[in-house]
């Protein structure tokens, strides 16, 4: 198996959303976006497979270290060796790559978030910075893309808090921050035991409107000359707001199910979207 196709497999077992985002791009760019999310699933399953924080941060450590070394030619990974190419085509900086290895460790050293700008900080590594690499891919020209695309990458990840509170609070952890907890009366230990109440309905309805709100700033700072190019992050955003739509509707029954769409209704989005323009 090539390393681009070891990349190809590990896209298309995720299932994810992004996956339906990639079809639509031309060969060469599909291939280093592919790779891109490679990695990120790479180290992401690092801490989500990990039952013991130690073997987690040796295998981080790990990661790290691959990262410089494919920053010297010298990668050994299928996933690194897919992505070195990419680069310097696409101006891809390594200080990026760490950083979001850095987000993932955030995981093991901390639960709990005290308020929505301490969870920015963790969301800028573990999805703002994958967007304003993701936005090099796609091609830039107005250097404002890249607020487009952090701003993008944050709406991404409030969607995803928004619908795995129930799987995260499983795994110990609670991205809702602790002071928005206590201003809609929701404690620690209903989100850790699955109690849904018209409070949770109402704290998950604040998050919803936030991440609306995220979306439609992140649309208002693309520029009109680099939309085109960026048509992969707006199939991106149309499912993921499709989600969050389908989320609300169910009145944010999160805590003991994972909500998701349909591959048919994934692949419509990206296709409505991309011909849309």
């Amino acid at each position: 198996m090539s390393p681009d196709e070891y990349c190809q497999q590990k896209a298309a077992q995720s299932g994810s959303s992004f996956y339906y985002s990639f079809l639509f791009l031309p060969q060469a760019r599909r291939r280093a976006i592919t790779a891109l999310y490679a990695f990120c699933r790479e180290v992401d399953d690092v801490v989500d497979e990990s039952t013991d924080d130690m073997v987690a941060r040796s295998k981080l450590g790990w990661w790290r270290k691959e990262v410089q070394a494919m920053l010297a030619n010298q990668p050994t990974h299928p996933v690194t060796k897919a992505l070195l190419p990419h680069m310097a085509e696409y101006q891809l900086d390594g200080a990026h790559l760490l950083a979001i290895i850095d987000g993932m460790e955030m995981d093991l050293n901390q639960t709990r978030y005290l308020d929505f700008n301490a969870l920015q900080k963790y969301c800028w590594h573990v999805a703002g910075v994958v967007g304003i690499l993701s936005a090099s891919i796609f091609g830039i020209t107005n250097p404002q893309t890249r607020e487009f695309a952090e701003k993008l990458g944050l709406a991404f990840q409030m969607t995803n808090i928004i619908r795995d509170v129930g799987e995260d609070a499983r795994k110990g952890r609670i991205y809702l921050p602790v002071n928005e907890l206590q201003q809609f009366n929701v404690t620690a230990a209903d989100i850790l035991n699955a109690r849904h109440s018209t409070q949770f309905e109402t704290l998950m309805q604040f998050q919803y409107e936030r991440a609306q709100k995220l979306y439609e700033e992140a649309f208002a700072l693309l520029p009109p000359e680099d939309r085109k190019a960026q048509r992969t992050g707006l199939i991106m955003a149309a499912i993921y707001r499709a989600l969050l739509v389908e989320i609300q509707r169910d009145g944010f029954h999160v805590l003991n199910q994972r909500i998701s769409l349909t591959p048919i209704r994934k692949l419509w989005l990206a296709w409505k979207t991309y011909v849309r323009g």
